[in-house]
């Protein structure tokens, strides 16, 4: 009688994993893909699904940078648009809504992150649009860093053989 209960059990568990391979499928299919780099103001962001069916066009809405249309571009049976991320946008989560015909609603959401710095960085000296002579000074400091490293490798080395 153990055995029986063993394969009852074992029978509900593939049961219910074979019932969830169909809903799998078709969430995976309704997916709203986000893809931005790095993700901040001023940066692009691409939205594509293949949850439209055979429709040809969508409407889609950031919570950040508004409206976008979303059309079939080279792959049939999928959508993409594209907005740009208003400059000054501080680091949130922003949510797209995709909406298509018939009754077709998307909704994911990403991170927005600080904007990378970019250009030189103030350190004390120096204009931060001279990068030639920080980078010479830098250089130099390297230098002088990697003889002085040299310098005590010889001395150990010589004070092993007296």
């Amino acid at each position: 009688m153990g055995s029986t209960h063993v394969g009852v059990g074992i029978g509900l568990v593939v049961g219910v994993l074979v019932l969830q391979g169909p809903v799998a499928a078709a969430a995976g299919e309704s997916r709203l893909d986000i893809h931005s780099r790095p993700g901040s103001s001023g940066t692009k962001v691409t939205v594509s699904t293949t949850a439209c069916g055979a429709e040809t066009y969508g409407k889609g809405q950031s919570d950040v940078a508004g409206a976008f249309h979303l059309l079939e571009g080279k792959r049939k049976g999928v959508l993409t648009g594209q907005f740009v991320v208003p400059e000054g946008t501080e680091a949130t989560t922003d949510t797209v809504t995709v909406k298509c015909p018939p009754r077709v609603k998307l909704t994911e959401s990403y991170a927005l992150t600080a904007r990378r710095p970019h250009g030189a960085v103030e350190a004390g000296f120096g204009d931060t649009d001279d990068t030639a002579t920080q980078l010479a000074v830098g250089g130099v400091l390297m230098a002088a860093g990697a003889a002085g490293w040299l310098g005590r490798v010889r001395h150990r080395s010589q004070a092993g053989r007296t």
